[in-house]
């Protein structure tokens, strides 16, 4: 097998911005009257797109919830979130995550994100940072009327890469993601931002730490001997 693309997720793999999205789902909740309960954010929204989160949190308390105010809900946390990157001076790209994609590109390497955050979030991002160009592709939440575990939008990505999924590769931070993944045939690389190295060496084909442990001649050798079945490593 030879590697020609790399899909990348979003939130938790481009940007550290974890505690922003947990905050600002914990004001809306607060808006409605609730108040966060421990595990939840976890299990409802992590790797997940809003849209998911939001529902999924709110029907669990009881509450019904028409698209149209889920919609609203959406919208107004988006709107807080670029509101919340406005203020920062800098935005937390993770380390080392640069020069992986220079050193991609210097192999011709194709570049995709695979993300349930909205287009608007994702874009805001790359533009600022400068890392836009790379990506030749980005499927987004608003390209899918699902959400990660569902592969529907790596399959996406795949579709309109022109390639197979066996000529891709995934990097992930949560189960989600790495379901969704592999799910579509894709194998998985695990970089440990949101789950200890140890739980995701048992979901994905391979994992590291930090993006720095990623040399691309090494990626490509791994990629064309390991079989998509995970194994640990």
């Amino acid at each position: 097998m030879t590697l020609k693309a790399v899909l990348f997720d979003f939130n938790g793999v481009i940007i550290k911005d974890e505690a922003i999205h947990r905050d600002l789902i914990d004001e809306i909740l607060i808006s409605e009257n609730l108040r966060s309960k421990p595990g939840e954010y976890r299990q409802f929204c992590l790797g997940r797109s809003d849209r998911f989160c939001l529902k999924q949190i709110l029907t669990n308390r009881g509450r019904e919830v028409r698209d149209g105010y889920l919609t609203q809900l959406v919208n107004r946390k988006t709107q807080a979130y670029q509101q919340a990157l406005d203020k920062l001076e800098e935005l937390p790209i993770y380390p080392g995550l640069e020069d992986f994609i220079q050193k991609l590109r210097l192999h011709e390497v194709k570049l995709a994100i695979v993300s349930d955050a909205l287009r608007a979030e994702v874009e805001l991002v790359l533009n600022r940072t400068g890392l836009l160009e790379h990506f030749s592709v980005i499927i987004a939440a608003d390209d899918t009327t699902t959400s990660k575990p569902e592969p529907d939008g790596y399959l996406l990505a795949i579709e309109r890469l022109n390639l197979k999924a066996s000529n891709c590769l995934a990097i992930e931070d949560t189960p989600t993601g790495i379901q969704a993944a592999r799910s579509a045939g894709v194998q998985v690389v695990g970089v440990a931002h949101t789950y200890p190295f140890h739980m995701l060496q048992r979901w994905t084909n391979w994992a590291v730490d930090y993006f720095t442990d990623l040399e691309v001649e090494r990626v490509q050798q791994v990629f064309s001997r390991t079989t998509p079945q995970a194994t640990a490593g």
